[in-house]
């Protein structure tokens, strides 16, 4: 299993902040099960991945952290979860 332990980025805020004007999210990606996530950007470059079945709720982190939670992910970092 890859390390995703030393993946460096920004230091997470006390509280979440509000999107940076409106967030522009792609087409949403779903799978057999009809579990649909989306991949979004605001104006100031942010990140979001969010459910279909709950628009109001999303995780933001830097496009940098999106990138490495891919990349572990697509290496099986999660593969324990299936």
């Amino acid at each position: 299993m890859p390390d995703i332990t030393n993946v460096t980025t920004s230091a997470p805020s006390a509280t979440p902040s509000a999107p940076a004007g409106a967030i522009a999210w792609g087409d949403a990606f779903c799978s057999e099960g009809a579990n649909c996530f989306r991949f979004g950007l605001d104006d100031a470059g942010r990140a979001y991945i969010g459910s279909t079945l709950t628009p109001g709720e999303y995780v933001s982190d830097s496009v940098e952290a999106l990138r490495a939670l891919i990349s572990a992910v697509k290496s099986g970092a999660a593969d324990h979860l299936l």
